[in-house]
């Protein structure tokens, strides 16, 4: 399976795994991994035209412009 970059998750995961600093914990290793399917789910949506104008998120929750 492909990563938004074209990366399989594999070594996506391994270079994230790589990056963390070597205290970390399983909570430190979810985080980052929740975060990075967070941003590519994101990029995915823009990039296939799903995308919402601030004003009409700031119109839906109320706030103002």
């Amino acid at each position: 399976m492909l990563g938004a970059q074209g990366k399989h998750v594999k070594s996506a995961a391994r270079e994230l795994v790589d990056n963390l600093p070597d205290d970390a914990t399983w909570d430190d290793v979810t985080y980052r991994v929740y975060v990075r399917q967070a941003i590519d789910a994101g990029r995915h949506d823009a990039a296939e035209g799903r995308l919402v104008d601030v004003a009409e998120v700031r119109r839906r929750f109320g706030l103002p412009e």
